[in-house]
């Protein structure tokens, strides 16, 4: 069913990350960097879906291990140099995807850490801090919305219409990589809204994305997997420290972060300006940085 992984290879130049390990389980690897002392509290950082590590830029990671945190990356199943199944046919559940952030922190030997999650990753949080809060330190929600609803929750503004269609119709063809590097670059520029977008540090990161990548069609594969065993709870019950950050142009999320840290017992949310449905750019770290520290610093 699955069609392995590329072989082990060391940062790319201008890579700021040690190099590419792999954590095993059966025949399931997972790629993953890491930056910084390992004796330092970790931060693992959990991307969006159908993303590769990459989109947590090496230089956002590297800015975060300088001021003292042990900063992962990794790939998720169909994503990057990890395990890829054929495009349709995922052999995994939505569960099974969550749970690779602790198989990751098990290879890496790694008992708790902090929990850092975009998008999806940061729906992969929440369940995580729910069914497993001996293993989450702490949690930081970046530009996601809720994972699990409680009978009082009101509805959500919906997404931007501008954003009708974005992910409708065929992926280019997986051997046109040009192709592809210029569909992630038009999907970033859609998601990042009226926020701040640099279309040249978006297409250097989706050009080290396609070039890593197994099939960088595959990552379609998280929007086919069954759901697989529901996460018990709902964010009444978060019990760890949880930051929310979310982006005041995101055109998917508009205005879900300020309902997710209200759903959360103790929750902080902190607003970026100018900031769309995105990894954090450098406009926004002498914000980002700061607040990150502190959080993990529990």
């Amino acid at each position: 069913m699955t069609r392995g992984t590329a072989p082990d290879i060391g940062p790319a130049d201008g890579d700021a990350l040690g190099p590419e390990r792999f954590a095993a389980d059966g025949d399931l690897r997972l790629c993953y960097q890491a930056a910084g002392d390992p004796a330092d509290p970790t931060v693992l950082l959990v991307g969006g879906v159908a993303s590769s590590m990459d989109w947590w830029p090496a230089d956002l990671c590297a800015a975060l291990a300088a001021r003292g945190r042990h900063v992962v990356r990794y790939d998720h199943r169909d994503t990057g140099r990890s395990t890829t199944c054929p495009p349709g046919a995922p052999g995994y559940t939505s569960r099974d995807l969550a749970e690779d952030a602790l198989r990751v922190l098990d290879d890496l030997g790694v008992d708790r850490a902090h929990l850092v999650g975009l998008s999806m990753g940061g729906v992969i949080v929440q369940e995580l801090a729910l069914e497993h809060p001996d293993r989450v330190a702490s949690a930081t929600l970046v530009s996601t919305s809720r994972a699990v609803r409680g009978p009082d929750d009101a509805d959500l503004p919906p997404a931007a219409p501008e954003l009708d269609g974005l992910w409708d119709g065929p992926s280019p063809d997986p051997a046109d990589r040009a192709a592809l590097v210029d569909a992630a670059v038009a999907e970033e520029r859609a998601l990042t809204g009226r926020g701040t977008f640099d279309p040249a540090r978006a297409r250097a990161v989706a050009a080290r994305a396609v070039g890593r990548a197994t099939d960088p069609t595959a990552g379609t594969n998280h929007f086919a997997a069954e759901p697989g065993a529901p996460f018990a709870g709902t964010l009444a019950d978060v019990r760890v420290p949880t930051l929310v950050v979310h982006g005041t142009e995101d055109p998917l999320f508009p205005g879900h972060g300020a309902v997710l840290a209200a759903a959360i017992p103790g929750a902080r949310l902190l607003l970026l300006d100018g900031v769309g449905h995105q990894s954090p750019p450098p406009s926004s770290w002498d914000v980002l940085l700061p607040a990150l520290v502190e959080h993990t610093s529990r």
